[in-house]
């Protein structure tokens, strides 16, 4: 089954749309990138949007589109609110001076050392949204979209923020839809007694919600029996990615290189690529194969990424990788030129992978863990294999077997960025959501 994949070009124009997306301190944030880049598509279909930011700003490498709208529920009176429940009563000015960017910019690098399995309590809070502790900071949310023009639906950037849903739409009597970007990993990583209160918190709250938006049909199902949502309630619309700059390299890199761009940590697998290019290099079938390594890298990482470190450099690998952590955007695009093949051979269950698009989009095919999303986009897209998830040996098979054929290589880095050209597109995903929040509750319609 498949949701609505084509956009209506009678959709009315001029639609009023609040956007309410969580800042990740200072990293960058895939969903941020994701919810920026809707945005400024919405507005260039001529929807008037009110980006709003939560938590921190949001750290990005592209104009920010949210502007000076001020930041809410801060991380500070958030934090403060948790530990001491007093706190909720302070005066306004203090509440208001302690949410402003400046100050939560500076306390944004240490947001960034904080980890799920830390934060259990105050997620349950904000799953309890007008029962929780932070009851005040949606108050003041929507005694400010109350001053904004009436918005036709709010949109929520992810499932981790459903407990504002009842009251928003008691509030302001709209609709209200949220994305799920991957929120499983989160909640699973919590200790037991709060995982298991998170999940049951999600599945009460999740009836609040009008609508859910799922970037593939394997995260549809997946969330679907988690949340326990009727089929109606739940459709698919892919990601789509701000194409502007992504392109081919001119000519072939000089080197042969394999790539990664992700968050440098377990989830994402980057330890077994490390350990699939050292059986690529102890094979010896490409002297001088590089690993160029990108994404994001905190403060959590990186000890992870230290212990890669001195593997490589006891292998006598190091000299042939490339660490770039933390890019800017034209650093990026230079970057998945530069590549020959890319994999990010995650054991987490991705939802997506916004970098598999960014690949291919770069002419660059993949070689891809055979679960979660990746067959799907593999197949979508036509632009890469998948190999037996979790193993190494797999994974430098598949890879060499690329590296070995530069036809077949050639032909699904075309291929793959022609398909993501036509259908993964950040304009088309902006058409295709509204017309999904306008056809709620309407059968899914066959693939």
């Amino acid at each position: 089954m498949m949701g609505n994949r084509m956009a209506d070009p009678g959709l009315p124009q001029g639609l009023n749309i609040v956007q309410l997306t969580p800042g990740a301190g200072g990293m960058y944030c895939g969903g941020c990138f994701r919810d920026n880049a809707l945005v400024k598509a919405w507005r260039r279909q001529g929807h008037q949007v009110l980006m709003v930011p939560l938590y921190l700003p949001l750290k990005l490498d592209d104009a920010d589109q949210s502007g000076q709208t001020p930041v809410f529920f801060s991380g500070i009176n958030v934090y403060l609110e948790q530990r001491f429940p007093w706190f909720s009563r302070i005066p306004r000015w203090l509440n208001r001076l302690l949410a402003s960017r400046p100050l939560l910019r500076r306390v944004g690098k240490a947001a960034a050392k904080t980890r799920p399995e830390d934060t259990g309590e105050l997620a349950l809070s904000m799953l309890r949204g007008e029962e929780g502790l932070q009851a005040r900071e949606l108050e003041e949310l929507i005694a400010f979209l109350k001053t904004q023009p009436p918005p036709d639906f709010i949109s929520l950037s992810n499932a981790l923020l459903i407990g504002m849903a009842r009251r928003l739409k008691a509030a302001l009597n709209r609709p209200v839809i949220c994305s799920l970007q991957g929120e499983d990993g989160f909640v699973d990583s919590m200790p037991t007694d709060f995982r298991v209160q998170a999940w049951d918190l999600l599945r009460e709250r999740a009836q609040d919600v009008d609508l859910f938006i799922s970037p593939t049909e394997f995260y549809a199902g997946f969330m679907r029996r988690r949340l326990r949502l009727p089929d109606e309630k739940i459709k698919v619309v892919y990601n789509g990615l701000e194409l502007a700059g992504y392109a081919p390299a001119t000519q072939p890199p000089a080197q042969l290189a394999i790539g990664f761009f992700a968050r440098m940590c377990p989830e994402k697998g980057l330890d077994l690529l490390v350990e699939a290019y050292l059986i690529m290099r102890h094979r010896n079938r490409f002297p001088g194969l590089q690993l160029r390594i990108g994404g994001s890298l905190g403060p959590t990482d990186q000890p992870f990424v230290d212990r890669l470190e001195s593997r490589l450099k006891r292998n006598g690998a190091w000299a042939d990788v490339r660490l770039a952590p933390n890019l800017n955007r034209e650093a990026k695009l230079d970057f998945y030129r530069s590549l020959t093949l890319f994999s990010v051979p995650a054991i987490c269950q991705e939802a997506f992978g916004l970098y598999v698009i960014e690949a291919l989009a770069s002419g660059v095919p993949v070689v891809l863990p055979r679960h979660a999303a990746f067959p799907e986009l593999v197949f979508a897209t036509g632009g890469g294999v998948v190999c037996e998830p979790g193993n190494p040996n797999s994974l430098a098979d598949a890879l060499e077997l690329l590296l070995l054929n530069p036809d077949r290589l050639r032909a699904m880095g075309e291929t793959g960025r022609r398909n993501v050209l036509e259908r993964f597109g950040v304009e088309r995903t902006a058409r295709e959501l509204v017309a999904a929040v306008q056809n709620r509750g309407q059968p899914v319609a066959a693939k």
